[in-house]
């Protein structure tokens, strides 16, 4: 299909003050492959609650094969979007995407 390249969001855990943790996002860029483009409406408006289910392959480094499950989200067509699974397929990585990341409410 078409060519990715583009930031994936990591995030881990760091201590900022003794007894406090923060998670903190840093961002890498990688290239890769669009597998599967999909796009489907959830709710009524058709606007309101876009999700995608695209599959991105990526060219694994050694960094995301330490690091694969701290994948949060990544940025396509101009949006942050959240990682729904990760596989792993050696020498690629295959990322499904759901809906729109929204780093204040992850996780709540």
């Amino acid at each position: 299909m078409g060519k990715f390249y583009g930031n994936i969001g990591f995030v881990t855990t760091e201590e900022t003050s003794p007894g406090i943790y923060e998670e903190v996002i840093s961002e890498i860029r990688y290239r890769g492959d669009l597998q599967k483009i999909y796009r489907r409406s959830d709710g009524g408006a058709p606007v309101d609650n876009i999700t995608l289910q695209n599959q991105i392959s990526i060219i694994a480094d050694a960094f995301i094969n330490d690091n694969f499950m701290n994948i949060r989200y990544v940025e396509y067509a101009g949006c942050k979007w959240k990682i729904t699974s990760v596989e792993v397929a050696s020498p690629r990585m295959i990322l499904s995407i759901g809906g729109r990341y929204n780093a204040n409410s992850y996780g709540q």
